[in-house]
């Protein structure tokens, strides 16, 4: 407990002693009020009064805490940031018997401690790279989506039209899809998140299978997905369904059959025949891409988990959104067939000054350490303010100066 922590207890305690011998017992009221205004639970309100009736006023002090040396931080470093596995490496060392090694408690706050203080923790980590497009194939050959005779529908022909409807193919609406960012000249960057979202939806688009990916708004989700859709060969179709905020099945329905191509009068109010439509058209190898997951209520995800569990279904899903693996865990069917979840972080402060320079020019001569104050006290690594930013430096670097 800190400074302030000390004096905001002893001012609670005294002034619930003080009640306590002047006017009676302290009631509950008491508790509660003194517990919002000093900002604690009504436990530990009631906990300081117990040890102050018996002669304590004072929080016994922490002596001794433990502290990572330079050694065990090398450690530490060493085995990927795990702490299980520092202490499991304490242990085996023969300098070190069971009963001096710390808790894994203690463990983990000495590190978070020394993270807050500034220490750097250089985790041991393969390097992630600009991801390649052929790489990208390999990973799709090696799972099978490119080979025949494995009694699974492949990818083995030049890239195919969706299917459309016959009688009304003029109703058919454009496809929807992108980012926006906000500046010209601007750039999607491959940083080591958008490298980890590509490689996990290769993964579920090679299988087939259904993805989550999700994380705070702003981080850069929809980008890495869309930069991994982008990087699908040619041949793999995308399709794009775009709903309203809590879409009745009606509404999904449409928006599947505008995705996919089949949007017609024909199918729009009849729900069997669409269904059966849309059945047929996911037999093909395809990716069903949906941003903005969260808005999905448990009827409808529980309408696509129907659709992606009819035989010969080749076509994999992927769910994007702020929030979306709260939502989908409210559809228990849904979440259990789900095979990828993939939480984007926030950009990381260490790469910040790169990062921006290569997203665009006007950060190229960008004093890291201007940056770092921005993001620390502005964007708070969400990329989606940085976007922003970057957009008022472009205009104010093109605002030509006013002739008196």
């Amino acid at each position: 407990m800190g400074e302030d922590g000390r004096l905001v207890r002893g001012v609670v305690v005294r002034r619930l002693l003080a009640v306590d011998q002047g006017s009676g017992s302290v009631s509950s009221l008491h508790v509660r009020v003194m517990a919002e205004a000093a900002g604690v639970s009504v436990r530990t309100v009631w906990r300081w009064l117990s040890e102050a009736r018996g002669g304590r006023l004072e929080p016994v002090p922490r002596h001794d805490r433990f502290a990572l040396d330079e050694e065990w931080w090398t450690a530490l470093a060493e085995v990927g940031g795990n702490v299980a596995a520092l202490r499991r490496r304490m242990t085996d060392d023969g300098s070190s018997s069971v009963t001096d090694v710390p808790s894994l408690a203690t463990l983990h706050r000495a590190m978070q401690r020394d993270l807050r203080a500034g220490r750097v923790l250089e985790v041991a980590r393969p390097s992630r790279n600009r991801v390649a497009v052929s790489r990208y194939d390999r990973v799709l050959a090696d799972l099978k989506l490119q080979q025949a005779g494995e009694g699974l529908p492949v990818v083995d022909a030049g890239p195919q039209d969706p299917p459309r409807a016959a009688a009304d193919t003029q109703d058919v609406a454009p496809q929807r899809g992108g980012v926006r960012l906000f500046v010209p000249g601007a750039q999607v960057v491959s940083t080591a998140g958008v490298a980890a979202v590509v490689e996990s939806v290769g993964h579920t688009v090679a299988t087939r299978g259904i993805g989550c990916w999700f994380g705070d708004p702003g981080v850069g989700k929809t980008v890495a997905v869309q930069q991994a859709l982008h990087l699908l060969p040619s041949r793999v179709p995308v399709w794009r369904a775009v709903v309203a905020v809590k879409p009745g099945l009606p509404q999904m329905r449409a928006s599947l059959l505008e995705a996919l191509g089949l949007s017609g009068r024909s199918l729009s109010h009849r729900a069997q025949p669409a269904d059966r439509a849309l059945g047929d058209a996911l037999r093909q190898p395809g990716v069903l891409f949906r941003d903005d997951a969260q808005r999905l209520s448990p009827a409808v995800l529980d309408y696509l988990r129907l659709l992606w569990d009819e035989p010969g279904n080749a076509a994999s899903l992927l769910l994007c959104g702020a929030g979306a693996e709260r939502t989908i865990a409210r559809a228990p069917a849904m979440r259990s067939r789900v095979l990828t979840w993939h939480q984007v972080p926030a950009m990381d402060p260490e790469q910040l000054t790169k990062t921006l320079a290569m997203f665009h020019a006007v950060w190229e001569s960008v004093d890291p350490a201007d940056a770092g104050w921005a993001d620390a006290t502005v964007a708070r690594g969400n990329f989606r303010t940085w976007a922003k930013i970057t957009s008022h430096l472009y205009a104010l670097s093109k605002r030509e100066t006013p002739h008196e």
